[in-house]
């Protein structure tokens, strides 16, 4: 392999060499083409219906009320599904004249249906990238993948597909067993999210772009703490006592940051902090918080995910109708994967109603920028809140904003680089203070005080301010 100018990683020509499961599963040698072909026609019938029976098999669950089946029972249909339509493909071909009556031996036959059964339930050629636990992020552009790994590398990898049309059949699958009901993925829904078994969320595009274009990104950290996100470097020991003191006082917190900095990541080693004996409700476009996977640290969560319409435009629940329903189901707090749109009222009406220590993640280029982030998305609800009327809304709800940055001595790195209070609300503007802000190297640092009732309050719940004081420069890990 080269490097390209890019500092990326040219495909190897010995794509076997590079990723031995991207070069497909084993296939015996072929005596000649009319084998060979026959073989692929075997194959494209076996993935088509396959993809169409379980999807139909998906639908008529929902639409009767039925249970879904679980995974297990998904891949022994599937399997049975295959050895119908390769026994019907078979008495097809013997009909064909065009084919000359070409059958596959029944080893070939099996080793196909064997074949197809990994690629829609083994990731086909996502595997081994999925298996390697350096990798962060998977972009696939056709036939052109990039990946990133978790200490800033980038590298240009061979096609995990053969064509668009299989990079789109992919797709459709996964996302069609991805979680609690079908995500279709086609020219009237050309874009899909969702989340893999081992939690990567993907989000995938078709038609609107020139070629089907999928990104997979990885949480390398499923279940977080606040102390192991200081042994990683995103905190140092004073944060972490400020930290947990705020989630134990039951402040309402916001994390930003750019994309792909760790705010959900962030948020799982917030809601480490909180005590197991209260009731949680999380919200989210597509599930990734996984908060309830840990029964003995959060025992009582209800993980609730938003739904698209169906193909007739009708079902859609979206996050804002989610948070208001979660209100009736006696949380202690919510918690919201990522503010993005009209939800910030009825999350902020939640923070104010009792619910205090609620959390949620915003994309926020600072700090500051939060605010204005959020008075945008309030427009956007149905209530159409003037700006005046929604900073007093958030300075009556959100306590603190907590910035993650990337460092400027490691790209690699993120850490808290700002953490605001906020105060009240001016007019067009809330007031806060920046009571840590970022260092040289954007690594936050003590700034403003507290205030003295937000600082007792925090000491009650176990914060030592003379951590501060006692540190050794400005990060002590």
């Amino acid at each position: 392999m080269t490097t390209t100018r890019f500092g990326e990683i040219e495909p190897s020509n010995d794509v076997g060499a590079q990723y031995p499961a991207l070069s497909g599963p084993s296939e015996p040698p072929y005596q000649s083409t009319h084998e060979a072909a026959a073989v692929n026609r075997l194959r494209k019938r076996l993935r088509e219906e396959l993809s169409t029976r379980l999807s139909e098999h998906i639908k008529g669950d929902e639409s009767s009320g039925r249970v879904p089946i679980g995974s297990t029972q998904r891949k022994q249909l599937a399997e049975s599904i295959l050895h119908e339509v390769a026994e019907v493909h078979a008495q097809d071909e013997l009909r064909d004249s065009a084919t000359g009556g070409m059958l596959v031996d029944p080893d070939t036959e099996q080793r196909v249906i064997t074949a197809v059964l990994d690629e829609v339930f083994g990731l086909a050629g996502l595997e081994p990238l999925l298996a390697d636990t350096s990798v962060e992020n998977i972009n696939v552009n056709g036939d052109r993948v990039f990946v990133k790994y978790a200490d800033g590398r980038r590298a240009h990898l061979a096609p995990l597909v053969g064509s668009d049309h299989e990079l789109v059949d992919l797709i459709r699958d996964l996302a069609t067993r991805s979680g609690v009901e079908e995500r279709r993925f086609d020219r009237g829904s050309p874009i899909v999210n969702f989340q893999l078994p081992g939690g990567e969320r993907v989000s995938a595009v078709m038609a609107v772009t020139d070629r089907p274009s999928v990104s997979i990104r990885r949480h390398r950290f499923a279940r977080v703490t606040l102390a192991e996100l200081r042994e990683n470097g995103t905190i140092d020991l004073v944060l972490e006592s400020f930290l947990t003191a705020l989630v134990r006082a039951k402040r309402n917190i916001l994390v930003t940051g750019g994309t792909a900095i760790g705010k959900t990541t962030m948020l799982r080693g917030l809601a480490s902090a909180i005590p197991p004996w209260e009731r949680l409700i999380t919200i989210e476009d597509v599930f990734e918080l996984a908060l309830g996977d840990d029964a003995e640290a959060h025992p009582d969560v209800v993980a609730m995910q938003a739904r698209e319409p169906n193909i007739e435009g009708q079902g859609e629940i979206s996050l804002s109708d989610l948070v208001w329903q979660s209100l009736r189901m006696s949380p202690d707090r919510v918690i919201v994967g990522e503010v993005r749109g009209p939800e910030v009222i009825p999350l902020t009406n939640a923070m104010s109603m009792g619910n205090d220590g609620s959390m949620g993640t915003l994309h926020s280029s600072s700090s500051r920028g939060a605010f204005t982030k959020l008075a945008a998305y309030a427009v956007q609800g149905s209530e159409r809140l003037p700006i005046e009327a929604t900073n007093l809304l958030v300075a009556s709800a959100l306590h603190f904003v907590v910035h993650l940055d990337k460092p400027r001595d490691d790209n690699s790195k993120r850490v808290v680089s700002s953490i605001r209070e906020v105060v009240d609300a001016d007019d067009r503007q809330v007031v806060s203070n920046e009571v840590w802000r970022p260092g040289p190297n954007l690594r936050a640092v003590p700034g403003a005080p507290l205030r003295a009732e937000t600082l007792d309050l925090l000491v009650d719940a176990g914060y030592d301010p003379d951590l501060a004081e006692r540190r050794e420069g400005w990060w002590q890990p």
